[in-house]
């Protein structure tokens, strides 16, 4: 039995510890169009967009960024960074979207959360040896500012790289960790 595409519709999260979506048209406010859970395999071009209900017009504190637009922030340093790569097909991604939009909110200032799309940024997520989703990069500043700036070593700085998908309370206890010499995690979740 061939499964029809779904077109146009966008999965909206109905709360942080979103298990189950909502899936509706694009076009529609309505949330009862569709529902099933994040498990339920998506056929065809599918365009996903992650919303937090009654969020739609707020700014993200992880915005989603181009290629470019990160190897710009790698380059031009000023706080310590997470990158999210995910891809719009992956269900642990979409269930840890929340969390990590509620992590770079407790941290926002402090720690700059972005979202990279592997699907749409290939070359980006080969550089940066993304193999499994989501995958979450915490850099920070590179200490040797010499060797840095004689070319000899890179602007940031790897300090960990987690595959598999975590709540806001060890992702905030990862930063805690590796940006503002906190104790490390015990577990995470």
């Amino acid at each position: 039995m061939r499964h029809q595409p779904l077109l146009n519709y966008a999965i909206i999260a109905a709360s942080t510890s979103a298990a189950t979506a909502f899936m509706a048209p694009a076009s529609s406010s309505s949330l009862t169009t569709r529902v099933g859970d994040l498990d339920n395999k998506i056929y065809g071009n599918f365009r996903t967009t992650l919303l937090m209900a009654g969020d739609e017009t707020t700014e993200k504190a992880a915005p989603m960024v181009t290629g470019a637009e990160l190897e710009a922030m790698l380059q031009e340093w000023d706080t310590p960074l997470v990158v999210d790569a995910y891809a719009t097909w992956c269900g642990p991604c979409l269930l840890m979207a929340p969390e990590f939009e509620s992590a770079a909110q407790q941290l926002r200032g402090k720690v700059r959360f972005v979202k990279m799309d592997t699907d749409l940024e290939p070359q980006m997520a080969g550089r940066l040896g993304i193999m499994g989703l989501p995958t979450l990069l915490f850099l920070d500043k590179n200490d040797d500012t010499e060797a840095v700036e004689e070319g000899k070593a890179p602007v940031a700085v790897l300090k960990e790289r987690i595959e598999g998908a975590l709540r806001k309370d060890s992702i905030v206890a990862l930063c805690d960790y590796h940006f503002f010499g906190g104790p490390m995690p015990e577990k995470l979740f």
